[in-house]
């Protein structure tokens, strides 16, 4: 009798360990969630100077982003984003035709732009979330001064939602934006404003 309580004594640890791993796999797991960007709460705007007179604004189509959210470690999260530059907005129908032609985002080849992060840091009371912008074939590295995640809240699709803030400068002529127009007639930096309202899948 001795020996077999000795012998289930040893054997015990080697038939828990993988239960153990077994139990603790989904836990980490769970660590990592899925979000995706509600297209009727989330929005990309831009503004650009127009003759270093007055800031023109605008907004771009729908955003399809998707974040893999690490609740654990926040900077090993992942956002991806396709933006609909051929629904660009600006309120003026002909500035908006414009805009959506060859001599700017050629919107016709191009129809959309992207965003794909490649490192996420805490910076002061948010986040800096580096990645590439794709716009009209050509990709830039750009940083996100982001702000949130905000409280989550449980929206009318019975889904749970939080939602980020980011801003960012780029300058139109690395893309190849309205090359043939001076920064006389239009400024070359311009300012993105993302609003993002994300739900948990």
């Amino acid at each position: 009798m001795k020996l077999r309580t000795l012998a289930s004594a040893l054997l015990a640890p080697a038939i828990l360990a993988p239960a153990i791993l077994a139990l603790a796999a989904p836990l980490a797991m769970a660590q990592a969630s899925t979000w995706k960007s509600d297209p009727n709460h989330s929005e990309v705007d831009f503004a650009v100077k127009h003759m270093a007179v007055s800031n023109v604004h605008g907004r771009f189509g729908t955003v399809d982003a998707t974040l893999v959210y690490d609740d654990q470690d926040v900077t090993k999260s992942t956002v991806n984003a396709t933006i609909n530059v051929a629904g660009i907005d600006t309120g003026v129908p002909g500035r908006d035709n414009d805009l959506k032609g060859t001599r700017f985002f050629d919107a016709a080849t191009y129809p959309t732009a992207s965003f794909a992060s490649t490192s996420i840091a805490k910076g002061g009371s948010g986040l800096q979330v580096n990645g590439n912008l794709t716009i009209k074939g050509v990709t830039k590295p750009v940083v996100l001064d982001v702000d949130g995640p905000t409280a989550p809240v449980t929206g009318m699709d019975k889904k749970t939602h939080t939602g980020f803030s980011a801003t960012t400068t780029v300058h139109r002529l690395d893309f190849g934006i309205g090359a043939g127009m001076p920064a006389a007639m239009l400024g070359d930096e311009v300012k993105i404003t993302i609003e993002l309202d994300l739900a948990k899948q």
